[in-house]
């Protein structure tokens, strides 16, 4: 076959895909992006104006170097970008002492040496006064947690990629991609276009481009509410923090009110299963809003659980150990790929977007990925 048309191909720009498309363009590769929709669009996994970040994740000790390095590459975009795109208000974690969150941020804090204020419910309450504890559950605080601005944070990663010589075809659908004769032949709906390397990062479309894995993930709605509320009580100024409560009912998380004045609030845990996510039903129901008035009403005094005032919808693409898949194609070393990012994975998408960029470039990832591969739940 004659030369590839592009050394890599970055299929889907959303977090991760518009993170290593900068990563890309940045090391000298004219690598193209190709995107069903426009960067930092509201029809897939990244967007509601915010996403939290934290560092002592209670989900597993093993992500918190990755995590370290995505603290230090968001700071690396704003300054290069010029914009605003982090806030550091600290994240409040709440729920029992030995559940997952609690126990799992405490794990995580003794491994890696990390400041966390272990808070009794007293505590909790006395130093967020916007917020109410249940009995028999305790809290835990991080300062080094807060905030991105998640439309803005994908737009920078795709204009610098662009302006650093990156293409970007939006408004492209992906019909399928192969491999011929050692490149990545990927047929658009403006065409064939083919490449040296092909990176997979479409969100809630990898589980039919990744068919080849048979791993079996699953697409979930999510919605997002904003709600009315005493902005005194609830202001990053006066110190109210990112929250999030694991409650027997569900795992519940909000952000304090930002320019706006309005608390964002959602139920992380369930969802209803999504068939095809260009059909997803975006009408917001009685349904939707009924566990997290519930969960406003006993732990938010100060939030009105009846008044929401803006909603939005986007999607999860679970695995089946709410873990991340990340790694190379068992028998097509062009292809690499990052899915099943299960709900928590924009924190970690300027790190992964590198990664991808070192293993399209180099070979192979400096960061270590292992608890991520593919390869976990068998050949």
């Amino acid at each position: 076959m004659p030369g590839a048309d592009y050394p890599c191909i970055v299929l889907g720009v959303g977090g991760v895909g518009s993170a290593a498309l900068r990563h890309l363009a940045r090391r000298g590769i004219r690598a193209l992006g190709i995107e069903r929709f426009i960067p930092g669009h509201c029809s897939g996994s990244s967007h509601g104006e915010t996403r939290v970040i934290r560092t002592a994740y209670h989900e597993h000790p093993d992500h918190v170097p990755l995590l370290r390095r995505s603290h230090a590459l968001w700071a690396e975009l704003e300054q290069e970008s010029g914009e605003r795109l982090y806030w550091e208000t600290g994240v409040l974690e709440v729920g029992p002492p030995d559940g997952e969150v609690v126990s799992g941020v405490l794990q995580s804090a003794r491994t890696h040496g990390l400041a966390v204020d272990e808070l009794t419910g007293e505590d909790v309450e006395q130093r967020f006064p916007g917020f109410l504890v249940p009995e028999g559950s305790v809290g835990v605080f991080e300062q080094q947690g807060g905030v991105l601005a998640v439309e803005d944070c994908v737009r920078a990663h795709a204009r610098l990629a662009v302006e650093q010589g990156a293409d970007l075809w939006t408004e492209a659908s992906v019909d399928g991609w192969r491999v011929e004769g050692g490149q990545v032949v990927v047929e658009t709906g403006r065409g064939k276009v083919t490449g040296d390397k092909l990176i997979i990062t479409a969100g809630a479309w990898a589980p039919d481009l990744l068919d080849f894995l048979q791993i079996p993930m699953s697409v979930v709605r999510k919605v997002l509410l904003w709600h009315g509320a005493d902005p005194g009580s609830y202001a990053p100024s006066t110190g109210s923090p990112v929250f999030l409560y694991e409650r027997p009912e569900g795992v519940f998380y909000g952000f304090p009110a930002m320019e706006d004045g309005l608390v964002k609030v959602a139920e992380h845990s369930g969802g209803e299963g999504v068939m095809d996510p260009l059909r997803l039903e975006r009408e917001v129901r009685s349904t939707d809003t009924a566990p997290v008035s519930r969960f406003l009403e006993a732990f938010l005094p100060a939030v009105d659980p009846g008044d929401v005032q803006r909603s939005a919808v986007c999607m999860y693409t679970l695995s089946p150990d709410l873990q991340f898949i990340v790694g190379s194609h068992p028998r097509r070393p062009e292809v690499a790929f990052a899915a099943g990012l299960s709900g928590h994975g924009f924190k970690f998408a300027s790190a992964l977007g590198e990664a991808l960029a070192q293993w399209a470039v180099d070979g192979r990832s400096r960061h270590s990925l292992e608890v991520f591969s593919p390869l976990r739940f068998g050949p």
